[in-house]
């Protein structure tokens, strides 16, 4: 599990192709290296990722082609850098939320500005995963905990979402470098999908039942 507050941008200095996936070499600092081993998960611009070498600085992972398909990590190369979070202490402090690392989706950014004070990146979400996205909520975006300040409904092609940056996370974090048209790796709040989920389905079964006692009685 991880909370959401970034550690570190941390270079990638080497991404090799193999048959079936990508190895990802990114250099961590001492404080990052300190008590990992292999097999330890670590936070990847917000994916869940074993430590399978460790050489120096030199940290690799490996990615097959599902976890491709499903993320940005396809894109990072270009941008250089990512950020990093090992996996959180039971007795840490929590300032962020609860993630678990698996992504549920990218999201197409509409919109972003990360020079001014008032930054903020709009993004569009697939219909399927808008339903799981509201005002105010908790959401993890590349491994970031954020709070969603805005909704516009989108139809067919998909909500769009705002989330407003503070100059400290801007800094933080590697979002200064993303463009519109970027992808971004998107987690849910686990237990509003449960919930969400859960609501539907009671909705789905009570309502031909209740359909049928309306029409009984008319």
């Amino acid at each position: 599990m991880y909370t959401g507050i970034v550690q570190a941008v941390r270079p990638v200095s080497a991404v090799t192709p193999y048959p079936g996936g990508n190895t990802y070499r990114i250099g961590f600092t001492p404080r990052l290296l300190d008590g990992l081993e292999l097999g330890a998960s670590v936070s990847i611009e917000g994916v869940c990722m074993s430590v399978t070498g460790i050489d120096g600085e030199g940290v690799t992972f490996d990615a097959m082609d599902a976890t491709l398909d499903r993320t940005n990590l396809g894109d990072i190369a270009g941008r250089g850098v990512v950020n990093v979070e090992r996996s959180a202490k039971p007795n840490e402090e929590n300032g962020g939320h609860d993630i678990a690392g698996h992504i549920a989706t990218t999201a197409e950014i509409v919109e972003i500005v990360t020079d001014a004070p008032q930054s903020f990146i709009r993004f569009r979400v697939a219909p399927e995963w808008s339903k799981y996205i509201f005002p105010r909520g908790f959401l993890a975006v590349n491994g970031c905990s954020l709070t969603v300040a805005e909704k516009q409904a989108g139809g067919e092609t998909g909500d769009v979402f705002q989330i407003n940056l503070i100059p400290d996370t801007v800094e933080r974090t590697t979002f200064s470098l993303y463009r519109p048209g970027d992808r971004l790796n998107i987690e849910v709040d686990h237990q509003t999908m449960v919930m969400v989920d859960t609501i539907e389905q009671t909705m789905g079964a009570l309502l031909p039942r209740l359909l049928a006692e309306h029409l009984s009685k008319a």
